[in-house]
């Protein structure tokens, strides 16, 4: 009953909201096209405007065809969407107060010159590479030291937990989706013993992610158990439908020592505690040693937004009690919709253009554009063994369509493309010729690449990219490779496919 009671109060709220806004949409629509005919003109030339601003600021154009085509067809409707939906970056106090706070982030990430030049001479062919993560991009290579990987979230979270009970000083976490079950009240228990013996404990989730799985007022609870949380970007259909701009990340930090990330979100199906869409593969990475403070960074930068807490971040800089052996290079970077990189998408396209021998992919979801599609294409027509690897059970089967409408035009451009068959492949990988790895949150998807706030780590000369690539080749095993006789089609699926296509930033 007290599941039923929060979803429904909360759920119905924004039904009713959401239902409302549309009908004051539908209302003015009606009355500007009653009012006067020289007004349907008026709004013609001011959606042509709009389309050139759009057209003008595009981070990436492809992922904006969609408004261009709405509003050009629907002045009104088209216009007022856009505002709810792509427009409030401009609007929101959230994303104003983050825009200043990674700004102002930025001196924290302080590139060694001598390890970049390390990196650099080691591998002088990805200098390019190395350059742009550590200069454009913003974040730094460190020697590393310490880097394990865990192809299933049932291994990794073990470990979380043996981590999180050695916590003396802080643990902060920063999850798109928490849901109460096995895996979150383990965590749970360990933060409520943590924070009464004076740990600093902080939570930040995504409100839209935990919209279905948290009470509307469950940051309040754990404040009552001494745990600091904040919902970031929380959901107000007064002001707008949905907010369009997520954060995705997984970002687990503990004591500054110790760093977990990965694809794994703190529900039970993501340590196959609970099966809904069959086996679900997914993976957790732990990192030690100076690329700590990446994370660290990347956590306080959205916290210090939504909830101002902190002047000096390098109070939470501690040093490495005892780095082992340098093994390679690794550099933590962030994604975020509010500047003018494409950090995710730019360092997946480096590495497959970079490849020589092969490129494997895990991936959930395949929404991209025709930029990524010729890339994938041109990366085997150079001869490089290109794998992709998606859910043979999907998790939204309207996505899965649209996926799979990619199938026939990258495999006969030499792209060979495997479904998971006991689940849902829900890692985001990418490895290449046995020296260069990430791994993270990033999807290759609109959402991901372009309007969500997102996390990976890059691997560089490390005999951990081994592991990665391992865990590729073994999950192949339980994979059916696609063929395009599998995929046939009538005018009536390829129209729909195409429709959907158009509409696929919203996915």
């Amino acid at each position: 009953m007290k599941i039923l009671r929060y979803v429904f109060n909360r759920t119905t709220f924004m039904i009713v909201m959401v239902g409302l806004e549309a009908q004051v949409i539908l209302g003015l629509v009606r009355w500007f096209g009653s009012v006067a005919a020289w007004i349907g003109a008026v709004l013609q030339v001011v959606s042509v405007l709009l389309v050139l601003y759009i057209i003008k600021n595009s981070r990436h154009l492809s992922s904006d065809m969609m408004w261009i085509i709405l509003i050009l067809l629907a002045p009104v409707p088209g216009a007022a969407l856009w505002l709810f939906l792509a427009g409030n970056l401009f609007s929101s106090r959230t994303f104003r107060s983050l825009v200043k706070t990674t700004g102002s982030s930025r001196r924290y990430y302080r590139q060694d010159p001598d390890v970049l030049e390390k990196a650099e001479q080691a591998s002088p062919e990805l200098r390019g590479q190395f350059r742009y993560i550590a200069k454009d991009a913003g974040f730094p290579f460190y020697e590393n030291t310490g880097f394990d990987y865990y192809g299933l979230g049932d291994e990794g979270y073990p470990v979380m937990l043996e981590e999180l009970r050695k916590a003396k000083s802080f643990i902060f976490l920063e999850y798109f989706i928490i849901e109460e079950g096995e895996m979150w009240n383990g965590i749970l228990e360990i933060l409520e013993e943590k924070a009464k013996q004076g740990v600093d404990v902080r939570v930040l989730y995504d409100d839209l992610g935990s919209f279905f799985t948290l009470s509307a007022f469950y940051a309040k609870q754990l404040e009552e158990k001494g745990i600091r949380c904040v919902p970031f970007n929380r959901i107000n259909p007064i002001l707008g439908i949905i907010m369009n701009h997520r954060d995705h990340r997984k970002i687990m930090v503990i004591d500054g020592k110790v760093a977990f990330s990965g694809g794994v979100n703190l529900a039970d199906e993501y340590i196959n505690v609970k099966e809904k869409h069959g086996h679900w593969k997914d993976n957790i990475i732990r990192v030690t040693g100076e690329a700590v403070w990446s994370y660290t960074v990347m956590f306080l930068t959205h916290w210090n937004a939504l909830r101002p807490t902190d002047d000096d971040f390098t109070k939470f800089r501690r040093d490495p009690e005892s780095a082992g052996e340098p093994d390679g290079f690794i550099a933590p970077y962030g994604e975020t919709p509010l500047d003018t990189e494409i950090t995710g998408q730019n360092i997946y396209m480096s590495i497959l253009n970079q490849a020589n021998d092969y490129c494997y992919i895990f991936t959930p979801y395949l929404i991209i554009d025709t930029e990524f599609i010729n890339a994938l294409i041109l990366a085997a027509k150079h001869g490089v063994d290109v794998k992709l690897i998606t859910p043979g059970i999907p998790d939204k089967k309207i996505v899965w369509q649209i996926t799979r409408s990619y199938y026939r035009q990258l495999m006969g451009g030499g792209v060979k493309i495997y479904e998971y068959t006991p689940g849902f492949i829900h890692s985001k990988v990418f490895v290449s010729d046995d020296r260069i790895a990430t791994v993270g949150t990033v999807n290759l998807d609109y959402r991901s690449l372009y309007l969500h706030f997102e996390n990976g780590t890059y691997l560089v000369n490390s005999k951990k990219v081994l592991d990665v690539r391992d865990d590729i080749l073994e999950t192949l095993k339980s994979c059916h490779q696609m063929n395009p006789e599998e995929l046939k089609t009538n005018f009536f699926s390829e129209l729909w496919l195409s429709l959907l296509r158009v509409f696929a930033p919203l996915m």
